[in-house]
């Protein structure tokens, strides 16, 4: 087998892979469709998108030790299971107030943060639970193809999303069609997790103590680990200010370049494009360094900058996969570094805190995009955004540098006697 798919000579990966593509490609459908939906009920407002999607990443910044907590205390594959229900039902509730014509913009702030809450509790367990599945020289492989299949789904869903919505009538009960097949679609991964076998999974070394203790001991791990702070400064300043395709494409495509829905759902399979490339290639790696992540942080925010400054719909369509391999290598390296390079004892926290980062600044980047977005433009969304991203890329490896400057442990002393 290829190097690039070894993984997948593990059956239980295999399998479980399968399920994930199937419940990615409903989640993708359903970000076209909601956004879309979104801007039918509010009259094309881009404050209502940035809220609602900070709605639902906020839990991602409330809830993520806690989250991180249950991955490393609780059997992994019965947590997801568990968070996958509870993701279909804030779906199937949405798209049934849609279809039957009685959605309003309330409904879709409360369910976004609903399940932002199930999505919070389910990415440590998803993240962790690949290292119980994978031998660990395969584990930065199975990070890079994790990626692949998102961004395989991603380029299939937003399309798939766009076509149906206007087939349907483009109206606000297209939106709602498309949502209720997101709701079905969860009954892959709850079906495939179910199937897996659990005798070829690998037993945790460490049950986290109960409690506070358990979150303090995930946070100190990090705090002393210089290497490990950098990579969440990057994908904080990244995260909040330049991965908002979901609201900064939605806003160029209909107020800049005048488009409709099938427009707006291929820029995200032309951004799939470049972000599936980029993650078959980072399955290809042998290691991640921290050079890859600042250096991909870098680039990523420069090609944000450029893109918002082109002219026409084509050219801002022909980006999207430059957009796309930067953004995958930036995210694949980033969560690659941090999966290989914690202790496994205490890896449901640290990529608890890790997503707590780089989706938790959602709820902050989001709003104030969207505000920029009313007051200066469109295109100053993706201008100020990537612009930030480089500044503070840059001035965080300057405080490492400066401040930060100490031996790398290869895990806290402190939590050394509980997790060794």
């Amino acid at each position: 087998m290829s190097p690039t798919f070894r993984s997948l000579a593990n059956p239980n990966y295999r399998l479980y892979a399968a399920g994930g593509v199937v419940s990615n490609v409903g989640t993708w459908m359903q970000r076209v469709a909601q956004d879309w939906l979104i801007l039918l009920l509010t009259g094309n407002s881009a404050a209502a998108l940035g809220i609602t999607t900070g709605l639902q990443f906020l839990p991602f910044l409330l809830l993520g030790p806690f989250a991180g907590l249950v991955a490393d205390r609780l059997p992994k594959r019965r947590v997801l299971q568990l968070t996958n229900v509870m993701m279909a039902v804030p779906a199937l509730i949405l798209g049934l107030l849609a279809v039957t014509g009685t959605a309003q913009i309330w409904h879709v702030y409360v369910l976004a943060l609903v399940l932002g809450v199930a999505s919070a509790l389910d990415s440590p367990a998803r993240h962790a639970f690949v290292s119980e599945m994978v031998e660990p020289e395969d584990l930065t492989n199975a990070v890079g193809l994790n990626s692949a299949s998102f961004n395989a789904a991603r380029l299939v869903g937003p399309g798939l999303a766009g076509v149906l919505i206007a087939a349907w009538g483009g109206g606000v009960v297209a939106t709602g069609c498309v949502i209720l097949l997101n709701a079905v679609s969860y009954v892959a991964p709850v079906m495939t997790l179910q199937r897996l076998d659990t005798s070829r999974l690998a037993e945790p070394a460490h049950v986290a103590a109960k409690g506070l203790r358990a979150v303090r001991e995930g946070i100190s791990y990090v705090r002393h680990r210089s290497d490990l702070l950098l990579v969440l400064a990057v994908v904080f300043f990244a995260g909040t200010f330049g991965l908002n395709f979901q609201m900064t494409s939605a806003l160029m495509a209909t107020e800049v370049f005048g488009k409709g829905p099938t427009e707006y759902g291929l820029l995200g399979s032309f951004l799939a494009v470049g972000s599936l490339a980029g993650s078959l290639v980072a399955a290809r790696r042998a290691e991640f360094t921290l050079r890859t992540v600042v250096v991909s942080a870098v680039v990523f925010g420069v090609a944000v900058t450029i893109a918002g400054a082109l002219p026409t719909y084509l050219t801002f369509a022909l980006m999207c996969p430059v957009l796309g391999v930067t953004a995958l290598t930036l995210i694949t390296s980033a969560n690659g570094y941090m999966q290989v390079n914690t202790h496994a004892a205490v890896r449901g926290r640290a990529m608890a805190l890790y997503l707590m980062v780089m989706m938790g600044g959602t709820p902050l980047g989001a709003p104030l995009l969207g505000w920029v977005g009313e007051a200066l433009g469109a295109r100053w969304t993706l201008l100020l955004g990537g612009a930030v991203t480089v500044l503070g890329v840059v001035a965080a490896v300057a405080v490492r540098t400066v401040l930060l400057r100490r031996p790398v442990p290869r895990f806290d002393p402190v939590v050394a006697k509980r997790v060794a």
